[in-house]
């Protein structure tokens, strides 16, 4: 199974609202360097689901995802990371 350390938190938005912010935990065996804003900028939207995931996206959420499973408990805003990364494991999303 992917450990911690091998995942990475990025944040990017599209917009100047919270539903436009984005948390990503991201696999860093797949992408060292991160995300590749500008492929995701040019994907295909058919084909966007597919992009992220050859990217090492493991989970996406919004800036309002991420406040809901906050507010549940499911989420901890002060170590989002590792939090993250436990909701992906419980989820069956790492290998």
């Amino acid at each position: 199974m992917l450990k911690l350390k091998h995942t990475g938190l990025e944040e990017f938005s599209f917009g100047d609202e919270r539903e436009d912010l984005y948390y990503v935990l991201i696999n860093r065996k797949v992408s060292p360097n991160g995300l590749d804003l500008e492929k995701i900028r040019l994907a295909d939207p058919r084909a966007f689901d597919r992009t992220l995931e050859q990217m090492g996206c493991l989970i996406m959420l919004n800036g309002e995802e991420v406040d809901e499973l906050a507010r549940r408990g499911d989420l901890n805003k002060n170590q989002l990371h590792k939090s993250l990364y436990e909701l992906a494991k419980e989820e069956g999303f790492l290998q």
